[in-house]
């Protein structure tokens, strides 16, 4: 594989940068706030500005990409009908997102021409936004969220100071550039509570950041050293997926766990740079321990030690896979899983590896289930038999669930035929099988 590619698909985010930049502005923002220097139309306002300013300097002119639909979408959560606004606003916000991909899809396709990074930026961003609009927009038809409509008789004073929370929740810097998803409930909640919480008035902030950008670092070191260790594998003068079985299966997973430590990096710096404006950061106990909240995209453990394909899929980038859920399979009535990640292919861009990774990664939740249901009450009478299974399920799932980060990252016709010829595709045609056969057994009953 070609490693330069590889480290680009890695490391074109300058996205780090930028948020690095935007921490002077949310620990400036979060101490002002807790020390009762703003009030809370200034918290709103804070936010916004900031929002703006990252926006400018990190996409520059397609910035527009984001505004447009942010402020389109904050005026029709205050001029529809809750029974309506969600499907408007679901219907507007994907359309707008899918031009985006359109224009993506022809400098790449096309054209074959570089793509500027700061337009990437901001279609990730906009694909961001759509989870924040979308969310609120669901909360408001479900009745959970009250929206003040426009009424003639508002001032524009008064109007403007309706819109303020939720143009600030769509803008807020810590959230455009990456983080898990706050609901608006949880994010108006915060800001009004901001200045009353002891607690939060005591607390240290900066700490829990600091530690979380220490393991950043460590694992920004640890993909560089697997990067090397490529290298040495391949040789100069083998291709990648030309070798022996055991050679392949090793640079496979290796690659894949460096798009994995890439993954965690941006989630845990996403997330601490949520905790210093004090959101998912509920200050500390009384024995100096921080005390965070659900607010979090990044359970590694879980993700590194499970043997369910399953609990894979519901832990990575956790709080999309809860918006998945909510907006897709909880409302969908035919094949809610097929249509999930239809879906979550349609919102990442429909590129060919991605819509090849994300039915894979159908098919293998399905037959992954099948699997546990059938196999696992099998193997409590034996010790050594629920070792084995554990093994071989883990095995499996570390298998198929870098087959198919790969194939997703990197997009292209031309690297899902690589990856199709490699030795790691018969990790996912077992569990195809085994789909398979389970539709034939029930054919049969």
């Amino acid at each position: 594989m070609d490693l330069e590619f590889l480290q680009f698909q890695l490391d074109f985010y300058p996205v780090t940068m930028y948020q690095l930049m935007s921490v002077p502005l949310a620990f400036m923002f979060y101490q002002l706030s807790i020390k009762g220097h703003l009030p809370l139309t200034a918290r709103y306002l804070f936010l916004v500005f900031g929002g703006l300013l990252v926006m400018c300097v990190s996409m520059g002119p397609y910035a527009a990409l984001v505004l447009i639909p942010a402020l389109s979408s904050v005026m029709m959560l205050h001029s529809l009908r809750a029974m309506t606004v969600h499907k408007l606003i679901f219907f507007t916000q994907m359309s707008w997102l899918s031009l985006c991909h359109l224009w993506l899809h022809y400098k790449d396709y096309y054209l074959q021409e570089p793509t500027d990074t700061k337009f990437l930026i901001a279609l990730s961003s906009l694909m961001l936004l759509i989870q924040r609009v979308t969310s609120v927009s669901l909360d408001v038809h479900e009745g959970k969220v009250t929206i003040a409509k426009m009424q003639r008789h508002h001032s524009s004073s008064e109007f403007l100071r309706c819109l303020l929370p939720h143009i600030s929740y769509v803008l807020y810097f810590p959230a455009l550039l990456g983080g898990p998803l706050c609901s608006f409930q949880m994010f108006q909640i915060h800001m009004e509570n901001l200045k009353k919480s002891q607690q939060k008035r005591n607390a240290n902030s900066i700490w829990p950041f600091l530690k979380k950008c220490l393991l950043v670092f460590i694992m920004d070191r640890l993909r560089m050293f697997l990067t090397n260790c490529i290298r040495v594998i391949e040789g100069i003068d083998q291709g990648f997926l030309y070798c022996d079985v055991s050679k392949d299966i090793l640079l496979i997973s290796m690659i894949a766990l460096m798009f994995r430590l890439a993954y965690y990096s941006q989630w845990l710096l996403s997330e601490s740079l949520n905790n210093l404006v004090g959101l998912g950061f509920e200050g500390q106990a009384k024995k100096e321990r921080c005390v965070c909240s659900a607010l979090s995209d990044a359970d590694i453990w879980t993700l590194e030690t499970t043997n369910k394909i399953s609990e894979f899929t519901r832990t990575w980038n956790k709080t999309t896979a809860d918006w998945l859920r909510r907006m897709v399979f909880q409302r969908s009535k035919v094949h809610p899983l097929l249509a999930t990640f239809a879906f979550s292919a349609w919102w990442h861009g429909l590129h060919p590896g991605q819509v090849f990774g994300f039915v894979l990664w159908a098919c293998s939740v399905k037959a992954d289930y099948y699997v546990h249901h059938y196999i696992m009450p099998l193997t409590k009478k034996s010790r050594l038999l629920l070792i084995v299974y554990k093994v071989f399920t883990w095995i499996q799932t570390r298998l198929i669930t870098a087959y198919i980060l790969i194939a997703v990252e990197l997009r292209t016709l031309a690297y899902v035929l690589m990856m199709c010829r490699s030795a790691c595709i018969l990790s996912p045609v077992m569990y195809m099988l085994v789909l398979v056969a389970m539709y034939i057994v029930s054919q049969h009953h």
